[in-house]
């Protein structure tokens, strides 16, 4: 044992003495290179004093960003964390021109903007070097990603028990089913694709056996994060009918990623189920818009109105931003992903691409956040959660969800997010094999996204507009832009510490008389406020005759939800087409109106999903849900996205579970796995599994005629 000690000190020295050597050879190369960056006097010095003073800066720079670095970004926690993002180079230049007068006799110099560029050039090779050379040694290579970790943290809770394996859920965003079987094929996710057993570099090599299994499946009528995850996470999503509602009891708007509407959302789905969520005993949620009972939090939305120590988001970029290296490598990413992105819609703009939505104002700096910083902060979180042991963690990384909205599901762009997306969980793999007790990785997502035109873009209207129209009141000239329901929007709101009140204010009505039309996606909700109840049919058509013809006539429009005095919930479509809900089921395939039913070309399960919505205490007077073709698989977002989810049609209603053949299939053969509370009661069972607990297959789970587990690269 004294030898192996002896031994890593040895290494541990080595690696100390490679990297100093490394800086020092870096400073003499900027100093030739950079006319304000002088490592000698006046007078001149010999190239011997020339590379000792070198050696004296790069020494002493190395020291301060190990010793006073993480202070820094402590002390600086009150600031939002973008802002902290992009002081990181200022600070580094700070302690660079701090080493320099530590050098004897006055022989370092520099201006300020020099010292910040030599500072994130040589934060830059020594990370590079340092991690080159402890990728060689599996206990350095360990010790290095535990400083990604939040310190605090670990010492207050210590890590758990490792007698059992962990399980790690990993949420990709808006990623569905056909998109990652596509990736996969494409070669676009190596280490997905070797979890699937299909990796081949070499064509004449065969491919490794699977580890995992791949089991897609279905969202209710909101497919949106908003009601996926609180039931994944909480085991409930009653009464969330979008991603935005009217309530009016309260005469407030909901809108999913609110800080105070998510917490309230998850207050509600506690009560109901009366279990503080998947995560608890022992858990760790990250990125997420729910705490999912957890009691590490870092990043979560529900919680970031709470001003504790330990809760505030800002708090988890502290193990990301704590080294000055990674903060340089994020801030340098980030800027190059502005330009990256300002650069595609540009030659978007120019090659009259359709469909195509604006991409200007902030957007650039939004995308940058999803893909570059939020990633990099959840993904350290997560290996910090690993390597304290934490029993159960679940991430959410947005990334390609943020891009797929306004570049498109199967775009370059999106294939690239998908690209690094994969080098993610790669380097999560390599640190669950140094990780005190074995993990168990799922990877899943909360809905798929479905392509397709904006209605504004088609129609030259908004659904606002077309719900005014019908109630005979005056339809602006210029159509007015909706709100995005982007997830990536709230967290940046919420890192610079911003009230994420979206829609707080406008959807209120200037008069009673005139209704409150909200967008999440495809899907339209249409409430009349000065009504204290669910507006019947007949009401409606009371007060506005020629609304619901108006919409159910409407090409862009695929069917309306209403509610009858007479005959209960109805469905309605194009050409007088009204159908009671009760008899959806049969009459889909029967004879009808052009011998179709105005839910026949969403699939199976569309009339379960309308149903379920129908039965919401908060359900809107009107349920628009947009037109959609099921050759090509689009949509009509009422939101300026071009890549959409919230309603039904196509792709947004299919997402996958990827877990380990380790654990029980998701359903038994012949099955499919029907709405997020069904993939809450798989997720738990698997958390059970370990400790000999009794599971059974969900009472949602049914079987269908070959709809098991397909996949598209074959």
């Amino acid at each position: 044992m004294r030898d192996g000690r002896w031994r890593r000190v040895g290494r541990a020295l080595w690696r100390v003495v490679a990297v100093w050597g490394v800086s020092t050879l870096t400073m003499l190369a900027l100093a030739g290179i950079l006319p304000d960056f002088k490592l000698q006097s006046d007078d001149g010095d010999s190239a011997t004093r020339i590379a000792i003073t070198a050696a004296l800066g790069a020494g002493a720079f190395g020291l301060l960003s190990a010793l006073v670095w993480p202070l820094l970004v402590r002390a600086l926690l009150l600031v939002p964390a973008l802002v902290l993002g992009l002081l990181n180079f200022f600070l580094n230049g700070s302690l660079l021109l701090l080493a320099l007068r530590m050098i004897p006799d006055g022989r370092g110099d520099a201006n300020a903007e020099t010292a910040v560029v030599v500072a994130a050039v040589m934060s830059a090779v020594a990370s590079a070097t340092g991690g080159a050379l402890a990728v060689r040694d599996d206990d350095a290579y360990r010790r290095r990603l535990y400083r990604l970790a939040d310190r605090r943290r670990r010492r207050a809770d210590g890590p758990h028990s490792p007698s059992t394996p962990g399980i790690l859920f990993l949420q990709l965003d808006g990623v569905g089913h056909d998109v990652l079987t596509d990736a996969v094929g494409k070669g676009l996710m190596p280490t997905v694709a070797r979890w699937l057993g299909r990796a081949t570099e070499n064509p004449e090599t065969p491919p490794p056996p699977p580890t995992h299994r791949l089991t897609p499946w279905r969202t209710d009528w909101s497919s949106q994060t908003g009601a996926s995850q609180l039931a994944i996470l909480h085991g409930s999503n009653f009464d969330v009918p979008a991603f935005r509602w009217y309530e009016k009891d309260t005469g407030e708007v909901m809108v999913s990623n609110r800080p105070a509407s998510a917490g309230e959302l998850q207050r509600r789905a506690v009560a109901r189920t009366g279990d503080p969520g998947l995560l608890a005993d022992g858990g760790a949620s990250r990125g997420n818009l729910f705490s999912g009972g957890a009691d590490q939090l870092a990043l979560v939305l529900s919680m970031a109105a709470r001003r504790g120590k330990e809760n505030r988001s800002r708090a988890g970029y502290f193990a990301y931003f704590s080294d000055p290296a990674n903060a340089v490598r994020t801030a340098l990413s980030f800027v190059a992903e502005v330009g990256r992105e300002i650069g595609e819609s540009t030659r978007a703009r120019l090659c009259r691409r359709r469909p195509r939505v604006s991409r200007g104002g902030l957007y650039p700096f939004i995308r940058a956040f999803a893909t570059v910083v939020e990633r990099d902060v959840v993904v350290a979180a997560v290996i910090g959660d690993m390597l304290a042991g934490r029993a159960a963690v679940y991430a959410d990384l947005v990334a390609y969800d943020e891009v797929a909205h306004h570049s498109g599901p199967t775009s370059g762009d999106a294939e690239r997010v998908l690209r690094r997306l994969d080098r993610s969980l790669a380097l999560i793999a390599q640190v669950a094999d140094h990780a005190p007790r074995p993990y168990r990785i799922v990877l899943l997502s909360d809905h798929g996204q479905s392509p397709g035109e904006t209605f504004r873009a088609r129609y030259g209207l908004t659904l606002a507009d077309l719900v005014r129209a019908g109630c005979g009141l005056p339809v602006p000239r210029r159509a007015r832009r909706t709100h995005s329901g982007a997830e990536a929007r709230s967290a940046v709101r919420a890192a610079l510490r911003r009230p994420v009140e979206e829609g707080a204010g406008e959807h209120r009505p200037q008069r009673h008389a005139e209704p409150i039309v909200l967008a999440s996606g495809n899907l339209g909700l249409v409430s009349f406020p000065d009504v204290p109840h669910r507006m019947t049919r007949e009401e409606i058509d009371l007060r506005h005759p020629a609304l619901l013809p108006t919409l159910a006539n409407h090409p862009g429009v695929g069917f309306l939800l209403v509610r009858s005095e007479e005959h209960g919930a109805l469905v309605l479509g194009a050409r007088g087409a009204e159908v009671r809900l009760d008899d959806l089921d049969d009459f889909q395939g029967a004879d009808g109106p052009d011998g179709l039913g105005p839910l026949a070309d969403f699939g199976p399960g569309a009339a379960d999903a309308v149903r379920r919505t129908d039965s919401f205490p908060h359900t809107a007077d009107i349920m628009v849900n947009s037109w959609y073709d099921p050759q090509e698989g689009e949509v009509l977002a009422f939101e300026e996205q071009i890549g959409s989810h919230g309603g039904l049609g196509g792709a947004q209603s299919r997402p996958f579970l990827l877990a380990p053949l380790a654990l029980s299939p998701a359903v038994e053969d012949g099955g499919e796995l029907v709405g997020a509370e069904a993939v809450h009661a798989v997720l738990r069972r698997w958390r059970d599994e370990d400790n000999r607990r009794p599971h059974t297959v969900p009472p949602t789970a049914f079987p269908v005629a070959d709809h098991a587990v397909q996949d598209k690269t074959h």
